[in-house]
C-alpha cells in the first residue's frame, strides 16, 4: 500500500500558512531535515549548498562537531539555571576571552543577552545610563533589530518598520555613505553636524551607533574616514560609540571584529549571531566604567547566557584558533569575489560586488546602471538558484543585492560548485 501521508514541503508550508503569522517572512519554501556544514537535505530529502548561513549565524557551518561534543556534554551537567540565580563558570570564560579579544587598551567588561536585537537595546540602555542623556544617533540603510528601539533605530521602513509606529523619540538618522548612489564620506559627516543644528545638541547624546559592514542595508563598508570622524565627535562630547557587530562579528570579515580592520576604537561592541554556531545567545562587551553604570538587577534576562550556549561559543572561539578561520575567511572572500567578478564580464547586470572578507555581496541593476536597482532579477535568481540546489538571501535598501554568508568551513570545491549554480541561475533569470 502507497504511502499516502509523506511529508513533503508543500505539505509543511501550507500548515506553515495556517499556523503562522504572515509577517514571519518566509524567503524560500523549503524545510530543512538535516544540515552538514555547509550542505543541507530537506524533507524530500534534496541536497542544497547553504550560502545564507541563517543570516550569518553559521560561520562554522551546520554542526560543528567540536561544538556539539561541547554542547552535548553540558546537556549532561545543567541545561539552565538564570546566571542571575546560579552563576556558572562558562559564562564567566566566556566574558573574559570576549573582553580579551575587544580592541582598546583599556578595562572591559561583557554581559549576555539571547539576540542581536536584545544587545543593541541593552547597549544604549547602558550608555544612556552612563551618560544621563537620551539621544542616539543611528544611520540611513542600517539594521539593528525588531523590537521597539531597535526598529527605530533600524534606517529601512519597508519591510520592518511599516506599521509599527509610533517609536520612540529623541533616534536620529545620519546619512550613510553610498558613493555608487552619490552619497560620500562628506555628505555623511555633514548630516551628523545637521543633527546637532536641528534637531539635538550632542550634550543631550547618548551614543552614536554603526555597522561597520552594513548588513541588510546592502553589505556596504563604513569607510575608515567616517569612524575616524565619529570616534571624534564622541570624545569631543562625551558620547558612547557604539559598533554593531552582530552579522559582522565571530571572523566573519576575516578579524575577529569587523571594526579591527579600521584601527577605530569603540566604547562598544555588539555581537550575536554566529559567535555560537547556531546557538542563541548575543553580548555586550564595552569599556568597564561604562558597563558598571546600570545597577545590580539593571541588565540580565531569564535566557541570557544560557550555559549551553556558553559553551558552544567558547567551542566557536577554540575552533577559529584551531582551525585558523580568520585566514580562512579572507581567503574565502578573494575566491568568491574573483569569481564573481570573472561572471560580471558576462553579466553586465552584476554592477557592483563588494564586502569585507567573506561578507560578499554583489547588486544587480539594469545594464549595469547603478541608478537602476534591479530588485525583480535579484528575487528571480534567488527563487532560481533555489531550483537548482544553491540558498542565497538578498538583501539592500532596494533589495536588488545578493549576499553570500556561506560557512567559512565549506571547501573549496563546494563554493566553486555553488558560485557554478549562480552563474547558471543568472542567465537563466535573465532569460524569463
Amino acid at each position: 500500500m502507497l504511502d499516502t501521508t509523506k511529508t513533503t514541503n508543500a505539505s509543511l508550508y501550507a500548515r506553515r500558512e495556517a499556523a503562522i503569522p504572515r509577517g514571519v517572512g518566509h524567503t524560500h519554501q523549503i524545510f530543512i531535515d538535516r544540515g552538514d556544514n555547509a550542505e543541507i537535505w530537506d524533507v524530500e530529502g534534496k541536497r542544497y549548498i547553504d550560502f545564507a548561513g541563517g543570516i550569518a549565524v553559521l560561520n562554522t557551518g551546520h554542526r560543528h562537531p567540536q561544538i556539539m561534543e561541547a554542547v552535548q556534554a553540558q546537556m549532561q551537567r545543567f541545561t539552565h539555571t538564570c546566571f542571575q540565580v546560579l552563576a556558572y563558570e562558562s559564562y564567566v570564560e566566556l566574558a573574559e576571552r570576549l573582553n580579551d579579544k575587544a580592541p582598546g587598551n583599556f578595562a572591559k567588561k561583557t554581559v549576555f543577552l539571547s539576540t542581536g536585537a536584545e544587545a543593541v537595546e541593552n547597549a544604549v540602555k547602558i550608555a544612556r545610563c552612563h551618560t544621563r542623556r537620551g539621544g542616539v544617533i543611528a544611520f540611513t540603510g542600517a539594521y539593528h533589530g525588531r523590537t521597539s528601539l531597535t526598529m527605530a533605530l533600524t534606517g529601512k521602513v519597508v519591510p520592518y518598520k511599516a506599521g509599527f509606529g509610533p517609536f520612540p523619540g529623541e533616534i536620529f538618522h545620519a546619512r550613510f555613505p553610498n558613493p555608487r548612489r552619490g552619497v560620500t564620506v562628506e555628505d555623511a559627516i555633514e548630516s551628523i553636524e545637521q543633527i546637532f543644528k536641528n534637531d539635538i545638541e550632542p550634550s543631550r547624546v547618548a551614543a552614536i551607533i554603526i555597522e561597520p559592514v552594513q548588513g541588510e542595508g546592502g553589505f556596504n563598508p563604513a569607510p575608515r574616514a567616517l569612524l575616524e570622524h565619529i570616534r571624534a565627535v564622541c570624545d569631543q562630547h562625551g558620547i558612547v560609540m557604539i559598533v554593531d557587530e552582530v552579522q559582522t562579528g565571530a571572523g566573519r570579515t576575516g578579524t575577529w571584529y569587523a571594526i579591527e580592520q579600521s584601527g577605530v576604537v569603540p566604547d562598544m561592541i555588539t555581537l550575536a549571531k554566529s559567535m555560537a554556531g547556531g546557538f542563541p545567545i548575543s553580548a555586550v562587551t564595552g569599556r568597564a566604567d561604562i558597563m558598571d553604570a546600570p545597577a545590580p538587577g539593571g541588565l540580565g534576562g531569564t535566557y541570557a547566557g544560557n550555559p549551553i550556549a556558553c559553551v558552544a561559543a567558547l567551542a566557536v572561539m577554540d575552533t577559529f584558533a584551531q582551525d585558523n578561520l580568520l585566514e580562512r575567511s579572507r581567503s574565502v572572500g578573494q575566491r568568491m569575489v574573483g569569481k564573481l567578478e570573472a561572471m560580471a564580464e558576462t553579466h553586465p547586470e552584476l554592477a557592483d560586488i563588494r564586502g569585507l572578507g567573506a561578507m560578499v555581496a554583489v547588486e544587480l541593476c539594469k545594464d549595469g546602471d547603478m541608478q537602476q536597482p534591479a530588485p525583480e532579477l535579484a528575487k528571480a535568481v534567488s527563487a532560481e538558484a533555489a531550483r537548482r540546489g544553491l540558498i542565497l538571501l538578498t538583501c539592500g535598501t532596494y533589495g536588488n543585492v545578493l549576499r553570500i554568508l556561506v560557512p567559512l568551513t565549506a571547501s573549496d570545491a563546494l563554493l566553486d560548485e555553488g558560485l557554478d549554480i549562480l552563474a547558471a541561475s543568472i542567465a537563466a533569470a535573465k532569460q524569463v
